[in-house]
């Protein structure tokens, strides 16, 4: 998921890192219409299928919608990984175990999966996932059901957070069945899903998409679903990370 707001390079390096875990012609760059040429400069190998342009920033529900509809097109049981373009991902060795680990778990079972960091500091410019397996789960394997989701806490509230064990920051970074994630838009996010009627037929077409995009409002993945869905799961991932944003 590329807003075409950073530097080619990072999205370059977000692409090569992904490279090392999914065939290259299985990974899509979803952005805006006007930072076409520059995802291209960027990536001139991606397949011009894999390309999807949104006509207008209406942030990341809207944005997995495309993606999610588009590739039950082309496979019914797809599974997505998704990310933000602008992740620094320390020990990719590791980031890229715990991507299979997950990606293989959810290949099983029909859950919403984030990627959660174990916390080393009591951060206030994250968000945070609480799990229900309490006290010490940072010290936990494999996955763990999620509880809340809190959004830039307090500096007393971070401290109670890291204190615990029970939360961990939000990487931003999903899996999940293309499949899974559809249904449970179309339960919390109709707005958003409902636009999106036709798919099937209209998906890849401008002119459908300028009119589902005008009409669809600004919401996130994590408030319109996963802060709602009881199909929420947090795989723990140690290796280092940052959002390029708060460095």
């Amino acid at each position: 998921m590329a807003d075409g707001s950073g530097s080619p390079t990072q999205l370059r390096n977000t692409y090569e890192r992904f490279q090392k875990v999914i065939p290259e012609d299985k990974i899509l760059i979803v952005t805006l219409d006007r930072f076409a040429d520059a995802a291209r400069k960027a990536v001139p190998s991606l397949p011009k299928e894999n390309l999807l342009l949104e006509p207008s920033a209406r942030k990341t529900a809207p944005c997995m919608a495309y993606a999610a509809y588009t590739l039950l097109t082309r496979d019914p049981e797809a599974v997505i990984v998704a990310t933000p373009w602008d992740l620094v991902i320390r020990d990719e060795e590791l980031f890229a175990h715990t991507i299979c680990e997950a990606f293989s778990y959810v290949e099983e079972n029909d859950v919403l999966m984030t990627l959660g960091i174990v916390p080393k500091t009591p951060e206030v410019n994250f968000g945070y996932i609480q799990v229900r397996e309490g006290r010490n789960a940072h010290m936990m394997a494999g996955p763990l059901k999620v509880k809340t989701f809190t959004e830039k806490p307090s500096a007393e509230l971070a401290e109670v957070f890291v204190r615990t064990g029970e939360f961990f920051w939000n990487s931003g970074i999903f899996i999940w069945k293309a499949a899974t994630i559809c249904a449970e838009m179309e339960r919390y996010l109709p707005q958003v899903a409902d636009l999106f009627r036709g798919w099937k037929e209209h998906i890849g077409e401008p002119a459908w998409l300028e009119k589902a995009y005008a009409e669809c409002p600004k919401v996130s993945l994590d408030y319109g679903v996963m802060e709602h869905t009881e199909r929420a799961w947090l795989y723990p991932a140690r290796f280092g990370w940052a959002d390029i944003d708060r460095l």
